[in-house]
């Protein structure tokens, strides 16, 4: 697919990671009427993000998966959930939560089963969704779209971006149904600041439409 097969409405559109970027991305361009449970948090691995999609992300964040790693800048705990490999990154503010205690758990908890079950409403209902995902090698894409495949209940398209040495936006046609892959440059500056305009390109003529 290219990038102008995506565009129309949308009564869906969810952020799969893998961190906040994409997100905020989607925030920045109008596009995140309502949050997702892989919006801010670290998912490294697409592997375990197809595996949360299969599973329904039953067992998301119980307090029998969540292992303290460290204190970022002094102001947030990370918190590694270890059922799915992702790392809590916004949840645990250092100044309400003990590592060991993390006394705003059970809020935490009830936040990510909000947004799991509007998640699976969604997929279950939505007439047309469209997901998005920085990261991941072709193989774990393709998993990620047979996934999803199964997952939705009808249709839907995948924006996949990976950063690369590209100096330009680049779409890199590859043979995957219901798939757009694009690269972006991947330098770090570009990643967080520079690629603002590219993102707005494309996620234009892009649209939320409230579920009929």
């Amino acid at each position: 697919m290219r990038l102008a097969d995506i565009k129309g409405d949308y009564d869906g559109i969810f952020s799969l990671g893998w961190l906040c970027l994409t997100a905020i991305q989607l925030e920045r361009n109008g596009l995140r009427p309502f949050a997702g449970p892989i919006d801010f948090v670290a998912s490294y691995t697409l592997p375990d993000i197809s595996r949360f999609l299969r599973n329904r992300g039953e067992g998301f964040m119980e307090r029998g998966h969540l292992r303290f790693e460290h204190t970022f800048g002094g102001t947030h705990h990370l918190v590694k959930e270890t059922a799915y490999n992702v790392i809590s990154n916004h949840d645990f503010f250092a100044h309400q939560n003990d590592p060991v205690n993390l006394e705003m758990y059970a809020y935490v908890k009830t936040k990510y089963d909000r947004q799991r079950a509007r998640l699976l409403e969604r997929a279950a209902n939505g007439k047309r969704l469209l997901f998005v995902r920085c990261g991941g090698t072709f193989d774990e894409v393709k998993e990620l779209r047979d996934t999803l495949d199964e997952f939705v209940s009808h249709d839907y398209n995948l924006l996949h971006v990976s950063e690369t040495s590209t100096k330009t936006l680049k779409e890199t046609d590859w043979p995957l149904a219901r798939v757009c892959s694009v690269e972006l440059p991947g330098d770090h500056e570009s990643v967080w600041n520079g690629n603002h305009d590219y993102w707005s390109y494309m996620l234009s003529d892009i649209c939320y439409r409230e579920l009929d």
